[in-house]
């Protein structure tokens, strides 16, 4: 039996656990830059007001360096259309794959991290990294949505209280992008396998309005929509860069443990 002394202990080292879990993730005590989300650079058929369903062969505006890292048995592809390398506005567009094709699903404004894009993601650098990853579990604060993947309900996910009020809300709905951690694991889980400096928790999570520190966000709606359509079946897969990243051949990326091994984690 635990002493009163030894139980203090044990929800003294729990919460701060908890605490620096979220800490590490995708949140910052000092969000900037932004603003609204735009379609400059975004393919007219990729835009959230376009057509409902465009077939194409290759995934619009993804140059053929990063399309072939997507592994063959992916059949939905989350790209984010980054503004441009210092930018922290984007577009959100889900693709389906059809037969040999892709078909724009639906589309969404967004927010990278505040300071842009970077091919070689470090702890603290405000931008989100390029490449593509996979998409494997899933969280936050709110109850299942009805999510395909599996899905951790904790109230360990919430933004702490000292951080301003409009980020209180970030991670209610969360989706673990697969950069520098374990697949099949909470989001929050704090395993770094390329060691703590290369960053992590990066997630999809719900948007404030502005910048995060390498996470991409969108709206209450749209993270609804995405826990309840993507399929663990279907092997979805996230593309993710401002748009000449997204271009440009793969010739200078660089693999990483935390991806699938057919995937890339960083663009050119």
């Amino acid at each position: 039996m635990q002493t009163n002394g030894s139980w203090r202990a044990t929800v003294l080292v729990a919460a701060l656990a908890a605490l620096l879990t979220a800490l590490s993730a995708c949140g910052s005590a000092e969000h900037g830059g932004g603003g609204a989300a735009g379609d400059r650079g975004v393919p007219a058929r990729s835009r959230p007001g376009g057509p409902a369903a465009v077939r194409t062969t290759g995934l619009p505006g993804v140059g053929e360096g990063l399309r072939r890292r997507i592994p063959a048995d992916s059949g939905q592809a989350v790209v984010v259309y980054g503004r441009d390398k210092d930018s922290a506005d984007a577009t959100l567009v889900l693709y389906t794959r059809r037969g040999s094709g892709w078909e724009r699903t639906r589309g969404w404004p967004a927010h990278n991290g505040k300071k842009g894009w970077t091919v070689d993601h470090h702890l603290g650098d405000n931008r989100s990294p390029v490449g593509v990853y996979t998409l494997s579990d899933a969280g936050g604060v709110l109850a299942d949505p009805g999510a395909g993947l599996p899905y951790t309900r904790d109230e360990s996910f919430a933004a702490p209280r000292q951080w301003h009020e409009s980020h209180w809300h970030d991670f209610d709905y969360v989706i673990a992008i697969d950069y520098n951690r374990v697949k099949g694991t909470p989001p929050n889980d704090p395993t770094r396998p390329e060691g703590a400096h290369k960053g992590g928790g990066i997630w999809l999570h719900m948007d404030h309005g502005s910048g995060t520190s390498a996470c991409v966000s969108v709206a209450k709606e749209a993270m609804e929509y995405l826990l309840r359509t993507l399929d663990p079946a279907r092997h979805p897969v996230i593309v993710m860069g401002d748009r000449a990243d997204l271009t440009r051949s793969a010739r200078r990326a660089s693999a990483t443990g935390s991806t699938a091994r057919t995937a890339v984690t960083t663009g050119p």
